[in-house]
């Protein structure tokens, strides 16, 4: 049974997150641009700075992998994206979410994600269902032809995968939006909101999806790489599908179709 120690200390540090957030969002947050043309933002070194002293204080044994600052190597790993959405938070639109999951010998066993302009709390433990503010959640059972169906692509320069011939079929049977934070549409397919989210990102983008894996899986739903197979956390990932399940496998058919895999060392 997991120590909710680890749940409790994700939620104090979503928290910390929103002050943050909150802090920079209305005036100038100091965005520039990484190598692959992402933004990072003060509040995102903030954030993960003050992660890492967290962590260093009260599991000194455990180690993180932020999306800006990674600190040690343990199979206990806090895996965080500061600042999901950075692109629409640098822009002061309130999109943007926070995420933190442990990781242990690959496998997220605890996961947080804020929305911390809604101040909507999304929390799972591994086994123990998901949680939106202490309410549980489930996916929908709603199939890509419904009409109800919504769901949610990325896209970027430099992504590891070019999901567009995916896209374009898949875009017969459902409507797509990009709402520009994947971990944002991820919390919708856990709250049934969305069918489906599909991530191309490989490069250091289990930062992204980390938390995600367990609160959607919790709600019922099912998270893969974009093959659906099984990947470990504590990595770079092969993209994602996180889906209510229900039609995961008729996605990962379509991705076949286009997409041939890519091996990681």
């Amino acid at each position: 049974m997991m120590n909710n120690e680890y749940l409790n200390f994700a939620k104090e540090m979503a928290l910390e997150a929103e002050k943050i957030m909150l802090k920079y969002f209305k005036q100038n947050n100091g965005e520039s641009y990484k190598c692959d043309r992402t933004i990072v933002t003060l509040a995102d070194k903030e954030i993960n700075d003050y992660l890492i002293k967290k962590v260093k204080e009260k599991f000194p044994e455990h180690s993180v992998d932020g999306e800006e600052e990674s600190f040690g190597k343990s199979k206990y790993v806090w895996v965080c994206d500061p600042v999901d959405g950075t692109t629409m938070y640098a822009r002061h639109i309130p999109v943007a979410t926070f995420s933190l999951a442990l990781v242990i010998d690959g496998n997220p066993e605890v996961g947080v994600i804020y929305d911390p302009f809604l101040k909507h709390l999304y929390s799972a433990e591994k086994g123990k269902g998901a949680y939106k503010n202490d309410e549980k959640i489930s996916v929908n059972d709603i199939a890509l032809e419904d009409q109800r169906a919504v769901s949610h692509y990325d896209m970027w320069p430099r992504r590891g995968y070019n999901i567009y011939d995916v896209i374009k079929e898949l875009g017969e049977k459902t409507y797509f939006v990009s709402i520009g934070s994947i971990i944002r549409a991820c919390t919708c397919v856990a709250n049934g909101e969305f069918t489906v989210a599909i991530f191309p990102g490989t490069k250091h983008k289990n930062c992204d999806i980390a938390a995600v894996k367990v609160i959607v899986e919790e709600a019922g739903g099912k998270v893969t790489d974009l093959f659906g197979n099984e990947q470990r956390y504590d990595q770079d990932i092969n993209g994602a599908i996180i889906s209510n399940g229900k039609v995961h496998e008729e996605i990962v058919e379509i991705v076949n179709k286009y997409l041939k895999e890519k091996k990681h060392d």
